[in-house]
């Protein structure tokens, strides 16, 4: 894989009962395209698993990492997004890259980190079907497709359509990174 995105800093959201997948595959994927990628929770060097018991290890907090020092963010879905919104600092951060235009990714119940930062209307999105009202009550413009760019904002249904999700996000982060 071509190494596009060299010098790209990237946040990746986490906290228990994250979706495996929807954590890890993103996080993979930019790595192999040449970001650096930390993964950022309530602790730094905190150790919890995913829904389906893939452990992650936390680099920094949510209170600790200098945000403005990154190119983007990612939010992986499960349940884990009820429980980031709850943080000010994260939905600070959310409404930040979004201010900025860079690059925002999320799939499946990350939304309602989205949702919480109010930073949807009038965006095209994707989600998990299980939030579609959620979006559009947002002023979210939801579309039943795999994954959907917007901009700086990239979002997927579900697993299954991670290969669909990160061409487009990695696109983003590209595009970015030419106007940067």
């Amino acid at each position: 894989m071509e190494k596009t995105l060299t010098n790209i800093k990237v946040i990746a959201l986490a906290s228990p009962d994250f979706e495996d997948l929807e954590l890890w595959y993103p996080i993979y994927r930019l790595r192999e395209a040449g970001a650096h990628v930390d993964i950022v929770g309530e602790k730094a060097n905190d150790t919890f698993k995913g829904k389906f018991g893939v452990p992650v290890k936390t680099d920094l907090s949510f209170e600790d990492i200098d945000y403005k020092q990154y190119d983007g963010i990612i939010v992986p879905g499960g349940w884990s997004p009820d429980k980031l919104r709850r943080y000010d600092s994260v939905l600070e951060m959310v409404r930040w890259f979004h201010e900025k235009k860079m690059p925002i990714g999320q799939i499946c119940h990350a939304g309602w980190v989205l949702i919480s930062a109010d930073i949807l209307k009038g965006v095209n999105v994707t989600s998990t079907p299980g939030i579609k009202d959620d979006m559009t009550n947002s002023g979210a413009i939801w579309h039943d497709i795999s994954a959907i760019r917007d901009g700086h904002i990239v979002s997927a249904q579900r697993p299954v359509d991670l290969p669909n999700y990160l061409p487009l996000l990695i696109e983003a982060f590209e595009d970015y990174k030419q106007e940067k």
